[in-house]
């Protein structure tokens, strides 16, 4: 789907020109007026990317090195990640930390699907990516992934703070290169909806 651009100084052809954009802006600052071109996608990015905030779930050992990212020695805060909130509805992302059972399996479901879209999930530790030394056990999760979808996997038994801090920085790349507008950051489809 192709939108058409009427302005009274620039042609619909010539938006694809930057050659001709970057002569407009020059003759603008030539003229006294500041000017700013970019992609707005990039603009809202930066600031999302930069401001994510997590939804603690921590449900073993991994949970202690979580905390230890949180505090002066490694400051999550310097990247952006300085409010953990516990409720979903202010998470921007899920840090699944520890061995998740059957029985805590849908209370993390219901915790991703109470937060708003866009949302991202970080495993984190053996026991979050595939379930870890108790992977042939009858009653651990045999990997989050099977739960709810996983954006980025932090390995280690239990992973180092300094590698939590660079899953987390992982997934502000993964954040800055999306498409905020036209919904290609959307990961559920929505159902279609029958003729009656």
């Amino acid at each position: 789907m192709e939108v058409k651009v009427d302005l009274k100084s620039m042609k619909h052809e010539n938006f694809k020109d930057n050659e001709y954009i970057e002569q407009l802006v020059k003759e603008l600052r030539e003229g006294g007026t500041n000017v700013i071109v970019g992609v707005l996608d990039d603009v809202i990015n930066w600031g999302r990317s930069n401001s994510l905030w997590p939804l603690t779930f921590a449900t073993s050992c991994c949970g202690i090195e979580f905390m230890s990212v949180g505090a002066a020695s490694n400051d999550m805060a310097r990247f952006g990640f300085e409010v953990t909130r516990a409720s979903p509805r202010q998470a921007d992302f899920i840090m699944v930390a520890g061995t998740i059972v059957h029985k805590m399996a849908p209370v993390l479901k219901r915790l991703y699907d109470q937060m708003a879209s866009p949302k991202y999930v970080i495993a984190v530790g053996g026991c979050a990516i595939s379930g870890g030394p108790f992977k042939n056990s009858y009653h651990v999760v045999k990997g989050v992934n099977e739960v709810i979808p996983v954006d980025v996997y932090v390995p280690g038994c239990p992973p180092r703070p300094e590698a939590m801090l660079y899953g987390m920085m992982q997934l502000q790349r993964k954040v800055k290169v999306e498409r905020f507008f036209g919904g290609a950051n959307k990961k559920e489809k929505t159902p279609e909806k029958e003729d009656k």
